[in-house]
């Protein structure tokens, strides 16, 4: 049998911890959705109307994947850091081109979501056309609960809420997303063929504010979980 040997170690595989499960889940790709909730969009300048409106989507690395309850350093080239709660669907079974009644056969389970965001230079970029990587695919900036098994589970409601150092920043629900959880799995997956292991944010509410070295975020999705970061120093 022939081993492959690498210039240097390769990458260690990303994984979360499973609610109920000592196997962890390795991580795949990351999908989060832009402007999904109505008083976001209006709050960052951009209304949605989903008549004439279509998902858009961006990635990040799966090496800005982080654990619920990590600390992470304040990152450079900003000084205005924020935070987004958000829905994280887990993909279970791989598809493509599925339709809408048939996108729940895909999920495995859900978890609560961070995308820490550089928002001078995502709003840079997004105002001259450019594209939002510098300000979205961050190091660390992707932060994830463990992830609760609820295969075939679509949630239609569950309230979401975010503080820093105790104080509220986000409250919504779910039930306010623009494009449910069917509607969004279906679209993406017109685009790419959905792995096991792929992470789709689903959006983020109102409510999204900057945070400071030393702040402590906690979220909470009703049947879902909690989700903790800290803030730490510059590099």
């Amino acid at each position: 049998m022939t081993t492959t040997s690498y210039l240097w170690t390769p990458p260690p595989v990303r994984s979360l911890p499973v609610r109920g499960r000592t196997e962890r889940a390795p991580i795949n790709r990351l999908f989060f959705v832009g402007r999904n909730y109505h008083a976001h969009a209006v709050e960052m300048g951009k209304p949605v109307d989903k008549a004439s409106a279509k998902l858009f989507y961006f990635t990040k690395a799966p090496q800005t994947l982080v654990e619920s309850g990590a600390t992470v350093a304040y990152p450079p080239q900003t000084a205005n850091f924020h935070h987004e709660m958000e829905l994280v669907v887990v993909i279970g079974v791989p598809g493509f081109n599925v339709p809408v009644e048939d996108a729940d056969k895909l999920i495995y389970g859900y978890a609560c979501g961070l995308d820490m965001t550089r928002r001078d230079l995502q709003l840079v970029a997004r105002d001259q056309g450019r594209p939002w990587d510098l300000g979205k695919d961050v190091e660390d900036s992707s932060v994830v609960s463990e992830i609760v098994p609820m295969p075939g589970v679509v949630l239609e409601r569950g309230a979401l809420a975010l503080t820093v150092n105790g104080q509220p920043r986000q409250q919504s629900d779910v039930a306010m997303l623009i494009w449910n959880i069917r509607e969004v799995i279906a679209d993406l997956s017109r685009f790419y063929h959905l792995q096991t292991g792929d992470l789709i944010f689903t959006g983020t509410p109102e409510g999204v504010g900057p945070v400071i070295a030393g702040d402590r975020i906690d979220g909470h999705i009703d049947g879902v979980g909690e989700i903790r970061l800290h803030i730490g120093a510059a590099e």
